[in-house]
């Protein structure tokens, strides 16, 4: 399948046999080398740092997966990146995310339907992405909510899809 708007030619997976041990691992923790992986492939020390700092967010944090899914689905709308927010709605619905919350996060405007500690992370979620810099009463209310492990990898959690979203949308790769 070719993909014309993408900026970098996608590797297609088992033609470089220098990039098999990668694609391993790959398969190995997504179960499939997705576009945006034939992508990373094109730099392999990029694509294995990548898998590792992602496989840690997404599968070895604290953080529950509806909380995480929401702070990922939360960036894809506010950097614009729908091929990011398409890939994490079913991993949201099986996270237990409900439809409702997953269509209010689309909304620039929060809070909606959320808990007080989801409308709090996705405050947080709001400024690192917007703004950058978080405000420091709402760091000093996270801080009273979690822990410094639970902090430090909500944190990681929003900068590490702000990486995601801005490489997909940078090199166009979509659906």
């Amino acid at each position: 399948m070719t993909h014309p708007d993408i900026r970098v030619p996608p590797v297609v997976p088992g033609t470089r046999p220098e990039l098999a041990d990668i694609e391993a691992g790959i398969l190995k923790e997504r179960g499939r080398i997705s576009l945006l992986y034939q992508v990373l492939l094109n730099s392999a020390p990029i694509a294995q740092g990548w898998e590792a700092m992602l496989t840690a967010v997404r599968n070895r944090t604290s953080v529950p997966a509806d909380l995480r899914e929401l702070i990922i689905l939360r960036v894809a709308v506010l950097n614009e990146a729908p091929f990011e927010f398409e890939a994490h709605v079913p991993h949201a619905q099986r996270a237990g995310v409900p439809d409702d919350k997953i269509e209010a996060v689309r909304e620039l405007a929060l809070p909606g339907p959320f808990s007080p500690d989801e409308a709090q992370v996705l405050a947080l979620t709001d400024a690192m992405t917007r703004d950058v810099r978080v405000p420091d009463v709402l760091m000093q209310q996270l801080q009273r909510q979690y822990d410094a492990q639970t902090l430090v990898e909500l944190v990681a959690t929003v900068a590490a899809y702000n990486m995601v979203s801005r490489f997909l949308v940078a090199l166009n790769v979509e659906h």
